[in-house]
């Protein structure tokens, strides 16, 4: 699946937000130690902004950035043919950025999100703005393999059942899917539903990640 696909499947913006608040939650109880998590959520990325990751370990990573002006997604799949490490030049894909509304372009120019050369690791990039109805990309050819299937395919499945499915197979701990549901809901944390998914960590511990992620609290 191409990030033509991809985007075809997106929900609007909030419900890509949702979802992304929640995948972080849920790898900060199931996994209290952060290197080792898969999903995170900065609600403090900036003054006006807010920011989803996703980093493997592999050297696989996305990056939304939400904000009144909408939303940029960044993938980069480093197997993908389409990785600007495997072009001579280096540079990126064609027509991967041709397009970006110059009120979102400036997240591309993020230190964060490139190398201390400040080249760009991305394979596939998306964005979608209050006015549009529907996500949008560049005009890639060749795109069958840039890895947007895979990389946002919990984003693009927005199921609870999709992540427990995942999170029983990368943290290889069984989950109640209520207390997942409960997550995605976005209904506060309680001490039973922080139990359920992790016997082993409690309420009081994740303050700091609560407030770091914007996780409603009660």
């Amino acid at each position: 699946m191409s990030v033509y696909k991809l985007i075809s499947r997106l929900p609007d913006i909030d419900k890509v937000r949702r979802t992304s608040r929640a995948l972080a939650m849920l790898d900060a109880v199931l996994s209290p130690e952060p290197e080792y998590r898969f999903y995170s959520f900065d609600s403090r990325w900036s003054e006006t902004e807010e920011t989803a990751l996703m980093r493997n370990g592999s050297g696989d990573e996305y990056s939304i950035v939400f904000s009144p002006a909408g939303a940029i997604a960044q993938g980069f799949d480093h197997e993908s043919p389409m990785s600007p490490w495997v072009r001579p030049a280096g540079d990126c894909w064609p027509g991967l950025f041709i397009g970006v509304p110059d009120e979102l372009a400036p997240a591309l120019d993020e230190p964060a999100f490139q190398d201390p050369r400040g080249r760009r690791s991305v394979t596939v990039c998306f964005w979608r703005t209050p006015a549009d109805d529907r996500w949008l990309c560049g005009p890639v050819e060749g795109a069958e393999e840039d890895g947007a299937d895979w990389l946002f395919s919990l984003l693009a499945d927005g199921r609870p059942e999709a992540y427990l499915s995942f999170a029983e197979d990368y943290y290889e701990v069984p989950l109640e899917l209520d207390a997942v549901h409960h997550v995605y809901a976005q209904m506060p944390l309680t001490e039973e539903i922080v139990t359920a998914l992790n016997p082993e960590v409690r309420l009081k511990d994740l303050k700091d990640d609560i407030a770091e992620i914007g996780y409603p609290r009660l």
